[in-house]
């Protein structure tokens, strides 16, 4: 009879605990999405400094990316890569974030979703493309930042040419 006195007591103090668990996960996703919202603003404003906020700092970050070379170690390389691209375009652009979904354990998420930028190149054409994100976020001193990131289009196989507005 003591153990499942033990018993009950312990499933009631779980399900006590629930809620307070669904509503940290929930605050999690919302400050992750938050970051991602911020960093689509710091992209469409084309500010190299905003946009690394959203990234860890130092070598702690690793990134694939579509562009040569293809991997990234390091904030101080990932943020002349993000230089180096803004540089492609003359004038405005406008960066989106689309489809993203979240999951986590409340010091380690991921994320993946498909993010859009139009503008003008250098020669004043018409610029867009699609590519596929997926990324790795920690939590440190209660901040959510992007520790591991992998940027992706699809390849047609049939001409083995990347599909540059990839669509689902």
């Amino acid at each position: 009879m003591k153990s499942g006195k033990t018993f009950i007591m312990a499933f009631a103090l779980s399900a006590l605990a629930a809620p307070s668990l669904a509503s940290a996960a929930a605050r999690d996703e919302a400050q992750i999405r938050a970051l991602e919202t911020k960093f689509a603003a710091a992209a469409s404003a084309k500010d190299v400094g905003a946009i690394m906020q959203v990234y860890a700092p130092g070598e702690s970050l690793f990134v694939f990316d579509v562009g040569v070379p293809r991997q990234h170690v390091g904030a101080a390389d990932y943020r002349k890569d993000w230089s180096d691209f803004l540089a492609t375009f003359s004038g405005p652009i406008t960066f989106e974030v689309k489809d993203l979904a979240v999951s986590g354990d409340g010091t380690i998420a991921y994320g993946h979703s498909v993010q859009r930028v139009t503008g003008k190149d250098l020669k004043g054409l018409p610029f867009e493309f699609v590519v596929r994100v997926t990324d790795v976020y920690r939590k440190t001193n209660g901040k959510w930042l992007i520790v591991q990131e992998h940027v992706s289009v699809p390849i047609d196989m049939s001409t083995n040419k990347p599909d540059m507005m990839s669509k689902p």
